[in-house]
């Protein structure tokens, strides 16, 4: 069911209305070659990523994009994210929905057209339909008539298709989380220990065959929040596809319109053939307007264009335009295109100073880590020679391949005295904590001030983790607090 036809229904009153079946019509075109090209570099990416090799040297693990659970990291090819690392996926968050604005902003909802993943599978699952039931038509009539014996085979064949795509998709998910040559032969064997694996995957078939074969555009029109979120967002200048009335209205039949040119009159490009309908995959007839069912794909921009060559007339009848620019065309002013506004240019911005940020500091971060945390209860306690005593946890992280020794001192805080619970200091006085490979180790420490008192409440502290190996250091601060 299109968009109009639902708008018509909830006019009429009525909370619900069946599911229309659509049959979106096989098409050639630049826009058609666009898709098909994003949907083969997608899928590749998607199913064979997590086969690609990355070394990290002895011990780490070479799979080059990992979702490691047990041991609590992300591997990225170089880069490894930690658990303390959680903002790098804040900022990845805040990234994406910013590129989500700015395509927006420049030419509508092209992520859906083109790149969301439902729009990909859908595309897909009805390129193996076509392939084993035919074209548009050709699938419309055996839906209508009787279910003879071939119908069923061919049924039976595509849905078996649809179910080894979708088992696909969910194998290729749960390879992101374990080592994907490993899990594969361990599911090709039915090894135990591999049963979430499997929930997983029925999991995402499920899904997958039910979202792409099933429900197809009723999840653009009814579930995706996206369409309605992104009209708040976009403005006159944004270029969506759009049919260009000025050029194309009155519309009417090919011979009706030789006719009324003969005469003297004035007719529109547009045949109303409705070839424009019969391909868009949500079927909205785009040359109502604006639609929340419009995806952007751009398929009608193709078959209009096939329809204007047959007949001799200029391509680009619907195309990436604006509303604007048909009342200024039909007014007698110039078209406007600015892809470079305020809008575009502030999103543009922020990617840039955002993304520079993050590059900055993973390229600029050290393989060591320190974080300390003061006691609630009590805040400080007096001892009783005079002594005021503040206690801290202390976390440190070795980042590293190879085991490290950290000296752990205290700055800012003139004759206090550190050490750390269960740790013997060394000939030098120092307390020193060995970290693994890889690893972190949570201590107590207990931070002592004799003698004189400072006046303030609260003074600041510095904790120093020092590498006595290397020499590198890392610090956290905190504060020293009076009873």
């Amino acid at each position: 069911m299109s968009a109009t036809e639902s708008s018509r229904t909830a006019s009429s009153g009525s909370l619900y209305a069946a599911r229309k079946a659509i049959y979106p019509k096989e098409v050639e075109g630049s826009f058609r070659r666009i898709k098909w090209g994003l949907l083969a570099f997608t899928l590749a990416v998607y199913y064979l990523l997590p086969f690609v090799r990355w070394d990290r040297g002895p011990g780490a693990p070479t799979q080059a994009v990992l979702v490691d659970f047990p041991h609590r990291r992300f591997y990225f090819f170089f880069i490894e994210i930690w658990p303390q690392e959680v903002y790098y996926l804040t900022g990845l968050l805040i990234l994406a929905a910013l590129v989500l604005f700015l395509m927006n902003a420049v030419a509508g909802r092209i992520w859906c057209g083109y790149l969301c993943p439902q729009t990909v599978w859908t595309d897909l699952y009805l390129s193996a339909e076509r392939w084993i039931e035919g074209d548009a038509r050709e699938r419309a009539r055996k839906d209508a008539g009787p279910r003879t014996s071939k119908i069923r085979r061919e049924k039976i064949a595509k849905h078996a298709l649809w179910l080894v795509i979708a088992w696909w998709t969910g194998g290729a998910w749960v390879l992101y989380f374990a080592d994907a040559p490993t899990l594969v032969h361990q599911l090709a064997t039915f090894q135990p220990g591999v049963s979430q694996a499997y929930v997983w995957i029925g999991i995402f078939t499920f899904t997958t065959y039910m979202l792409a074969g099933h429900m197809r555009e009723q999840v653009c029109l009814y579930m995706c929040p996206w369409p309605r979120i992104q009209a708040a967002l976009t403005d006159e200048y944004a270029l969506n596809v759009t049919f260009r009335y000025d050029r194309g209205e009155p519309r009417m039949s090919l011979k009706q319109g030789l006719a009324l040119r003969a005469a003297g009159g004035r007719a529109g490009d547009c045949v109303d053939c409705g070839q424009c309908v019969a391909v868009c995959p949500t079927g909205v007839d785009i040359r109502e307007g604006a639609s929340l069912g419009c995806v952007q794909c751009g398929l009608c921009i193709d078959a209009c264009d096939g329809v204007m060559a047959k007949i001799g007339r200029a391509p680009r009848l619907i195309a990436y335009d604006t509303q604007m620019n048909c009342e200024r065309r039909k007014s007698g002013a110039a078209p406007i295109f600015k892809p470079l506004r305020a809008r575009t240019l502030i999103y543009a911005m922020l990617i840039l100073a955002i993304g520079g940020m993050m590059s900055l500091t993973l390229a600029t971060r050290g393989d060591a880590r320190l974080s300390v945390i003061h006691d609630r209860n009590p805040l400080a306690v007096r001892l009783t020679d005079g002594a005021l005593r503040n206690a801290y946890t202390v976390r440190f992280a070795n980042m590293s391949g190879e085991p490290r020794r950290f000296a752990l001192e205290v700055e800012g805080l003139d004759q206090a005295e550190v050490e750390i619970v269960g740790v013997e200091p060394d000939a030098q006085g120092r307390f020193v904590v060995v970290v693994g490979p890889d690893q972190t180790r949570e201590a107590r420490a207990l931070v002592t001030l004799r003698g004189d008192k400072p006046s303030a409440a609260q003074t600041p502290i510095v904790f120093v983790s020092r590498d006595l190996d290397s020499g590198a250091s890392v610090e956290a601060k905190d504060a020293f607090l009076q009873p």
